[in-house]
């Protein structure tokens, strides 16, 4: 049953490219996960867990969703179609009801800066964007490398000193003209220049960062896919060991508290949950093609799953980061 409610149409308008600010930026002595994690013991999942379909986010109609976040106790993701530029909204889940809170955003992967404003990757602009979901304006935080535009920035997420990592794959290449001759992880340092992290994953999807924000996890590689480690220093990658292999069609993934990754396999409708030194802990079972994952809740310990027009929430007791 579809219960897609609150439709809120927003012209969206594209500012100047603007880099990230020094406001945007913290001490790299600080981590995100000390505003996400207090000092309560936590227990990381075991065995084999079921997530609950939300059934205010069913719809009829093809289509993805993906990216999400949790922000100002509600969850945002992008819901995209199929049909040319790959149409795309930003949704807002508030526990009850689920309504548009941006009309053709254009957007894949989400996430938060610094400042608590809204990071996406985006297929229609070829680029990673700020947005402002009070007016519906985006600033370009970056939307080239060697001159010519990325293919489809898909996943990303920003550390507390200030450096963007993303994925930018191909999936909705054809969404706007141009690309790059490779599929590449970047990184955006706090300064605005882009460097490439790792260009021989055939289509990197999912990333995230360890708590400590001294790993930074990519999965990628399709049908025989994995998932690789990089370790930094200052914001830097150094060259990325395997930490998990035999992931089929990896997509996104979550970070807990106690540094457990959750690794979405995409059609095989099943998040694996592994250690931070690459042992698997936990499946979570759930009932259609799974895309990405997001800690959530007013505890932080609801992890939510987006994908093939389906939103999931399962209880745990250990809290997460909220993108």
């Amino acid at each position: 049953m579809k219960k897609i409610t609150g439709t809120l149409t927003l012209v969206l308008a594209v500012s100047a490219c603007t880099q990230p600010s020094a406001s945007d930026t913290v001490s790299s002595s600080a981590v995100r996960a000390d505003r996400y994690c207090s000092s309560e013991h936590y227990r990381s999942p075991t065995g084999e867990l079921s997530a609950e379909r939300i059934v205010a986010a069913n719809f009829n109609e093809p289509g993805l969703y993906e990216g999400p976040v949790w922000r100002d106790g509600r969850l945002l993701f992008s819901r995209f179609g199929f049909g040319q530029g790959f149409p795309s909204n930003i949704m807002s889940y508030d526990g009850q009801d689920v309504s548009v809170l941006l009309n053709d955003a254009g957007t894949n992967g989400l996430a938060l800066d610094n400042q608590g404003q809204l990071l996406a990757g985006t297929h229609k602009f070829k680029a990673v964007a700020r947005y402002s979901l009070s007016t519906g304006e985006h600033d370009v935080v970056a939307d080239k490398y060697r001159e010519h535009v990325f293919n489809s920035p898909n996943d990303l997420t920003m550390s507390a000193r200030g450096d963007i990592y993303f994925t930018d794959p191909d999936f909705q290449r054809a969404a706007a003209p141009g690309g790059q001759d490779v599929t590449r992880v970047y990184r955006v340092d706090p300064q605005g220049q882009v460097s490439v992290v790792d260009e021989t994953i055939a289509n990197p999807n999912g990333i995230s960062l360890s708590p400590d924000e001294k790993t930074l996890y990519v999965a990628g590689g399709g049908a025989e896919g994995f998932v690789r480690a990089y370790p930094l220093q200052e914001g830097a990658p150094g060259p990325g060991k395997t930490l998990l292999t035999d992931v089929s069609v990896p997509d996104g993934m979550a970070v807990d508290c106690l540094g457990n990754i959750y690794v979405t396999e995409h059609t095989n409708r099943r998040v694996r949950v592994v250690s931070p030194e690459g042992d698997e802990i936990a499946i979570i079972n759930v009932d259609a093609n799974v895309t990405n994952g997001a800690f959530g809740g007013d505890d932080g310990k609801t992890l939510y799953l987006t994908g093939a027009g389906a939103l999931w929430s399962v209880q745990l007791d250990v809290a997460g980061l909220p993108y």
